[in-house]
């Protein structure tokens, strides 16, 4: 009994705010890959501040389906202490999850992005990072094309801007074939053109799902591809389109030797390390039409990308109190806080966080926030979209089948869709 009561103590100790805390062990499962090392370094700062916790990152595998790691994990009895997952991660996983509507960073969470809620009305994301994505330029290469890309409001804007840049010697754009980067994001946008918030995405996903939508009828779904087959056209690596690495793309568009890549803001540590222009870059939004009025043809899609979720099945009250505090260190210490900004490149989602994002792409999404020019962000309407529907995009890519092949496999995924 004696020992049970020491016991409760030092758990007691644990929990207090404020005061040093026993050994404990806890794990970060990461999903974004190019801020491995930067979290790992957060990780380092975070333990020395906080004595008697140890963080420890664990990667996952760039472009692995997220839903299915966390299904691993918990198959296994080895779940992490935070995981960060995408919004579906979150709502499908719920149970596995602590609450966490009374922490007190939920008082400064930015009103511009959605919590993601549960039906009991339970929070189970930690809203990380703010992202948004679109079609990247750099300004050199159209300077020297003299394309102004303020002006480019619709695919044949777009296109005619591929032709001078083209003349000038630099390839036009280069397309990323990963399965997420089209299966996700790109197509994600017309996702995002039929469905304006949570609601609409939940209403659009019943009504695939129920054979409601016929996506060759869809003007959303059809007017991004049109652009698509632009894109194509003019990617400097058509010929092999498919063997494009992520690593490849921001080594053509840093160093001024693209003119577009239609990728995030995500990608800026990577482009960076090659750009002759550390703010030579912005981005504009992809062209679903040629009528410049038409909704989406002005805005980017904008969003909290990543939420991190703390688990309670597998983890002890003294993990779980020790993954919390790490929660408020990246909202409230002056480290953590440079950590997300300054070191991750990410937009914070808190009020609080007076840091602002020095690079160009990060600034360019503010300017699209402040101008109320955003999409809502969609990129994986269900858990097995990005791989399934994404292997179907790269079939496109590289001409495997046609505009109705295409139409078909994504009738036929929401016909199967569990």
């Amino acid at each position: 009994m004696k020992r049970i009561g020491v016991l409760m103590l030092s758990l007691a100790l644990v929990l207090s705010a404020g005061l040093a805390y026993a050994d404990v062990h806890i794990t970060l499962l990461n999903t974004k890959g190019e801020i491995q090392a930067q979290l790992e370094d957060a990780a380092k700062a975070f333990s020395a501040e906080n004595p008697g916790i140890t963080l420890d990152i664990q990667p996952t595998p760039t472009g692995s389906s997220p839903f299915q790691i966390l299904s691993s994990v918990y198959a296994s009895g080895n779940a992490p202490t935070l995981y960060m997952g995408d919004t579906n991660d979150m709502i499908q996983f719920a149970d596995k999850f602590s609450d966490l509507k009374n922490e007190k960073w939920i008082k400064d969470s930015s009103d511009n992005f959605e919590q993601v809620t549960t039906a009991s009305g339970s929070i189970v994301g930690f809203p990380f990072t703010v992202e948004g994505y679109g079609m990247i330029y750099n300004k050199a290469v159209l300077a020297k094309a003299g394309v102004d890309p303020s002006k480019i409001h619709t695919t044949k804007d777009l296109e005619a801007a591929f032709k001078k840049v083209q003349a000038t010697g630099a390839g036009a754009l280069v397309i990323a074939p990963m399965d997420w980067s089209l299966g996700a994001h790109f197509l994600g946008i017309a996702y995002s053109l039929t469905a304006k918030d949570q609601a609409g995405l939940n209403k659009l996903v019943a009504d695939f799902k129920a054979g409601k939508v016929d996506v060759s009828k869809n003007k959303a779904f059809s007017g991004l591809l049109d652009t698509f087959d632009v894109m194509k056209k003019y990617n400097v690596r058509k010929a092999d389109a498919l063997a494009v690495t992520y690593d490849e793309c921001p080594a053509l568009i840093g160093p001024d030797k693209v003119g577009f890549y239609f990728q995030g803001n995500w990608t800026w540590p990577q482009i960076s390390g090659f750009a002759t222009d550390q703010k030579g870059f912005g981005f504009i939004p992809v062209p679903i039409s040629n009528n410049p009025a038409d909704f989406g043809n002005s805005g980017i899609p904008v969003g909290v990308t990543k939420y991190i979720a703390l688990d309670k099945k597998q983890n002890s009250a003294a993990q779980q109190a020790a993954g919390k505090k790490f929660l408020e260190w990246l909202v409230y210490s002056k480290t953590g806080q440079d950590a997300v900004v300054n070191k991750c490149n990410i937009i914070p989602a808190f009020n609080n966080v007076a840091l602002e994002p020095k690079d160009p792409l990060a600034i360019s999404i503010r300017q699209y926030v402040a101008k109320k020019q955003t999409l809502f962000w969609i990129n994986m309407p269900a858990p097995d979209h990005w791989s399934k529907v994404g292997a179907s995009m790269q079939k496109y890519l590289v001409d495997k089948i046609d505009r109705a092949g295409l139409y078909a496999e994504i009738q036929d995924y929401w016909k199967n869709v569990k």
